[in-house]
């Protein structure tokens, strides 16, 4: 879980930094409109589901290898 934890602010902190050197026309004319917050906040939502299936589906695999 920490590793995973590392991995997502190393994830998040190199992505920031790469949007801060060109943004594309189309960032503009959303951040421009307020629909930027949108987008981020569907993917936020879209990158969250994955992640608790993950961890869901991890700890059913761990619970089937005990149980074996």
């Amino acid at each position: 879980m920490q590793k995973l934890s590392i991995l997502f602010i190393l994830l998040i902190t190199s992505l920031a930094a790469q949007a801060q050197e060109n943004a594309p026309e189309m960032a503009d004319k959303f951040r421009a409109d307020g629909k930027i917050y949108v987008v981020v906040l569907v993917l936020a939502t879209i990158f969250a589901g994955i992640i608790a299936y993950l961890i869901r589906l991890d700890r059913k695999i761990s619970k089937l290898e005990k149980e074996n």
